[in-house]
C-alpha cells in the first residue's frame, strides 16, 4: 500500500479494467504519481484474455507488462509498491521512474452508500477508491475509467473520477490539422521585399521569407481570393524560408481525371495530391458527399490503367455495421467483403458510365477492372507487403492508432496509400474524434515530405443531401 508519508502533490490513479484493456502501456503514462490496481480489476483481465479480439491482446499484454515488472520482486516489495520505468515502453522518453505501482494485498472496506446497490465489479472500484480516499486524506486519489457510468455514479458520491486522456491525439477536434490555410489580404504587401518568383517546367514558383512561413509545413495548401485566386502548395520549408508551386487547376476540362474534374477548391486540392508521385500517403477527410471516394477512385484508375504507375487498386475497409449484424457471408474473402465495399462500387459505376462502344465496352472495361481492382479484408493484412499498390482505406476514422500503424507499415516501394474518413461519422463504440486512428495519423504525419492531407468541406452529391446534412 502506497505510505501516508507521500508529500502532498503526489497523486494515487486507481485505474479500471476498461483503462489497462484500452491502452496496455497505460500504467507507464504516469510519469510521477503511483497507481493502484484492486483484486477485481486482475480478475477482469483474467476473464478478458482469451480471444483473438483487440481487447483480448491488450489484455494478455498488461498482463506481460505486470509479470516483468514483478519478475523476482518479494512480498515486501510488493507491498512497497513497485517502481515503474515510464522511458522504457513509452516514446523513448528519459524522464526517471519516480512513481510506484500498487497492488491490493489485504481487505478494503468503505461503507459505500446504500444507494449503490449490488455487488457489481464498478461497485468494487468504487468501494476501493472510497477507502484510499479515506486512508490517504492527504493524497488526492483519482478513479481513472473509460466507462462514462462509473464516472458519473463516482462523482454522485463524491469521487473523483477522470476519463484516461493519454490515448487523445489533441484535446479538440476542432483543432485538427485541416491541410489548407487562407492567406490575408495583405499577403503579398507582407512577402513582397522577399518575394521570388520563376518558372521551371510549365510550374510557376515562388520564395518567400519571413515570419510568415513559420507555422507552414509541407504539402499545405495556401488559397488567397475566390475560387480563382491564388491556390499554391507548399513544397518545403527551411527555417524562415518557403518554397511555393501554384497548383494544376483540375477544375478545369483540359485538365479532366478519369472523366471527371475537380468542383470546388477543396477538390481540386486532393487530386493534386491524389496524383503527386512525390506524396506517399494522403489522408483525405470528410462530411458525406463531399466526393472522398469518387477523387479518389478517378485518380487510382488514371495513375493504373493510363500511365501504369500502380499495378493495382487494392480497396479496403472496416467491417463495423450501421444497424444490426446480419450474420456470416458466403463466397471468397473478396466476395464477402463486396457488401461493405458499396460506397467504392457506386462510385465506380459513375467513373465507367460514359465509356464509349455500348454495353460491349462496358462490359470489357468492368473485366478490365476487377482484374486491376482487388478488394482486401484488414483481417488479413498482416505480414503483407504491397508494392506498386493504390491503397484506398474508406472508413478509416473507425480504426484505432495500433491498426492504423500495422496497415501503413504494409506499404512497400512504390506504394501509394489513401485514407478516407469522417470523424463525426465513428461507428465504433471504443474511439471518438480524439482517439481515432485517423486523427493520430493526421496529427503525427502532419510536417512529413511525403504525406499530405485535405480536409473537404462542401458537399456535391445532390441537393437533397445537402440540404439533409445541414437540417438533421
Amino acid at each position: 500500500m502506497p505510505s501516508k508519508k507521500k508529500p502532498a502533490q503526489r497523486r494515487i490513479f486507481l485505474l479500471d479494467t476498461n483503462v489497462l484493456m484500452h491502452d496496455p502501456t497505460c500504467i507507464f503514462r504516469f510519469e510521477e504519481h503511483d497507481i493502484f490496481i484492486p483484486m477485481i480489476v486482475l480478475e477482469e483481465l483474467d476473464a478478458g484474455k482469451k480471444g483473438v479480439s483487440e481487447s483480448a491482446r491488450n489484455v494478455r499484454q498488461v498482463s506481460r507488462f505486470l509479470d516483468e515488472l514483478m519478475a523476482s520482486s518479494s512480498k515486501q516489495q510488493i507491498d512497497r509498491g513497485l517502481e515503474l520505468p515510464a522511458a522504457k515502453y513509452v516514446n523513448g522518453g528519459k524522464k526517471p521512474p519516480t512513481g510506484r505501482l500498487f497492488f491490493q494485498t489485504r481487505r478494503m472496506t468503505s461503507g459505500l452508500p446504500d444507494t449503490l446497490p449490488g455487488h457489481g465489479a464498478d461497485n468494487a472500484i468504487l468501494a476501493h477508491t472510497v477507502a484510499l480516499q479515506r486512508e490517504y486524506p492527504k493524497s488526492r486519489v483519482t478513479l481513472v475509467s473509460k466507462d462514462i457510468n462509473l464516472r458519473i455514479k463516482a462523482a454522485i458520491i463524491g469521487v473523483h473520477a477522470e476519463d484516461y486522456y493519454s490515448d487523445k491525439t489533441i484535446e479538440d477536434a476542432d483543432l485538427l490539422y485541416t491541410g489548407i490555410e487562407e492567406l490575408s489580404a495583405n499577403f503579398w504587401d507582407r512577402a513582397g521585399r522577399n518575394l521570388e518568383s520563376w518558372h521551371d517546367q510549365g510550374r510557376s514558383y515562388y520564395r518567400v521569407r519571413g515570419r510568415i512561413v513559420a507555422n507552414w509545413v509541407p504539402n499545405q495548401f495556401l488559397h488567397q481570393g475566390g475560387d480563382h485566386g491564388l491556390e499554391a502548395i507548399v513544397r518545403s520549408v527551411e527555417n524562415d524560408s518557403a518554397v511555393l508551386e501554384v497548383v494544376r487547376d483540375y477544375r478545369s476540362d483540359r485538365h479532366g481525371v478519369w472523366g471527371i474534374n475537380a468542383r470546388n477548391r477543396e477538390q481540386n486540392f486532393a487530386l493534386n495530391l491524389l496524383l503527386d508521385p512525390e506524396v506517399d500517403f494522403v489522408t483525405i477527410l470528410g462530411p458525406a458527399g463531399t466526393g472522398k471516394t469518387l477523387l479518389t477512385l478517378a485518380a487510382g484508375l488514371a495513375q493504373t490503367l493510363e500511365t501504369n504507375r500502380f499495378s493495382e487498386i487494392i480497396m479496403t475497409r472496416v467491417t463495423i455495421p450501421l444497424g444490426e449484424d446480419i450474420g456470416f457471408l458466403p463466397g471468397t474473402e473478396e466476395e464477402k467483403m463486396e457488401p461493405w465495399m458499396g460506397a467504392l462500387m457506386d462510385n465506380l459505376e459513375v467513373l465507367t458510365q460514359s465509356q464509349e462502344g455500348g454495353s460491349w465496352g462496358r462490359a470489357a472495361t468492368n473485366d478490365l477492372l476487377r482484374n486491376r481492382i482487388k478488394i482486401r479484408s484488414l483481417n488479413f493484412m498482416r505480414g503483407r507487403t504491397f508494392l506498386n499498390r493504390y491503397i484506398i482505406l474508406d472508413e478509416a476514422q473507425n480504426l484505432t492508432p495500433k491498426q492504423m500503424k500495422a496497415l501503413v507499415t504494409r506499404a512497400g516501394p512504390g506504394t501509394k496509400l489513401v485514407c478516407l474518413g469522417n470523424i463525426a461519422q465513428i461507428d465504433s463504440p471504443y474511439l471518438s474524434e480524439t482517439t481515432s486512428g485517423l486523427t493520430f495519423v493526421v496529427n503525427r504525419f502532419r510536417g512529413w515530405n511525403h504525406y499530405g492531407h485535405v480536409t473537404l468541406l462542401r458537399g456535391e452529391r445532390s441537393r437533397l443531401a445537402d440540404f439533409a446534412s445541414e437540417t438533421l
